[in-house]
């Protein structure tokens, strides 16, 4: 049962981080920094550590695919970041307890990673002209403090859902 919610609760993620804006009163962000959600990444990764970390680079793959057709021109760049992201997550926590703490610290890394890779390949098509220091200014570092809340907020049952799924797989 816990296995056909995934693709909605994935896709209730996806559909919540373009109107997470919207939803938001202006006030509280400041217009020169750029504040991205990145809640899907953050449910992405808690299912690679949590779950199972083949379903975090598969739902990884096709949220990616979905999110470049959707929202930008290229197809791959989030395709392939992504499930890698999810990948390299998975190793790290190998070596790192779970405790949530260090998930959530792990999470924020993983967003940075996304962020970072996602600029690299636009400055390197040239879809950007940013210097890095103006993306880490106006766009890292409120993103990592925006996705530090909502992690903080949607950790904890993400974690209880992905871990009742983790115990239904082995089950199987």
């Amino acid at each position: 049962m816990r296995t056909f919610l995934l693709p909605v609760l994935f896709t209730a993620c996806f559909i919540f981080e373009s109107i997470f804006l919207e939803l938001t009163p202006g006030k509280y962000l400041h217009h020169d920094n750029l504040f991205v959600p990145h809640l899907l990444m953050i449910a992405l990764i808690l299912l690679t550590i949590y779950g199972n970390r083949n379903y975090g680079i598969m739902y990884g793959f096709i949220f990616g695919l979905l999110f470049d057709v959707i929202y930008i021109e290229i197809i791959g760049i989030y395709m392939v970041v992504f499930p890698i992201v999810c990948y390299l997550i998975s190793k790290i926590m190998k070596v790192l307890q779970t405790n949530l703490i260090i998930v959530t610290f792990v999470t924020l890394i993983g967003v940075a990673l996304l962020e970072v890779s996602v600029y690299y390949m636009s400055f390197l098509i040239h879809r950007t002209d940013m210097v890095f220091s103006t993306f880490l200014h106006d766009r890292l570092i409120p993103t990592i403090i925006l996705n530090l809340v909502l992690t903080i907020i949607f950790a904890y049952p993400l974690k209880r859902h992905f871990e009742k799924l983790a115990d239904q797989l082995r089950n199987e």
